[in-house]
């Protein structure tokens, strides 16, 4: 049986030094790791493509899914993965859920993984 990993707050964006400063604690180390896994499958990273570039800095999940042509139950389960790993918001208004991506969190795990990227 797979070794479960440890729940951890990832409501706020990543916040340790970068990797390339030096050897990181587990516990930093935990986290990034946590975040990337959250983005390691293709419709997960085609949802935050797709909510990057939407006009209106949102989506509702039935659009998300016609764009990914998934159900709208499938694209509900990647979102809570993305949303749970701290990198999309969701904002319910009446019948529909609108989905956001917090900006902040992707540009701090850029800044971890390389601190020169965002200058």
């Amino acid at each position: 049986m797979p070794k479960a990993l440890p729940v951890i707050d990832m409501s706020a964006p990543v916040c340790c030094a970068p990797v390339a400063a030096g050897p990181i604690d587990d516990d930093a180390a935990l986290e990034v790791a946590m975040r990337l896994k959250a983005l390691a499958d293709p419709v997960r990273v085609k949802l935050v493509s797709l909510l990057l570039c939407s006009p209106a800095g949102e989506q509702n999940g039935g659009d998300l899914a016609v764009a990914v042509a998934v159900s709208e139950s499938t694209v509900s389960h990647h979102l809570k993965v993305l949303r749970e790993a701290g990198l999309v918001t969701s904002q319910r208004r009446g019948m529909n859920t609108f989905h956001s991506i917090r900006r902040d969190a992707l540009t701090a795990l850029c800044v971890v993984l390389d601190p020169n990227c965002c200058r």
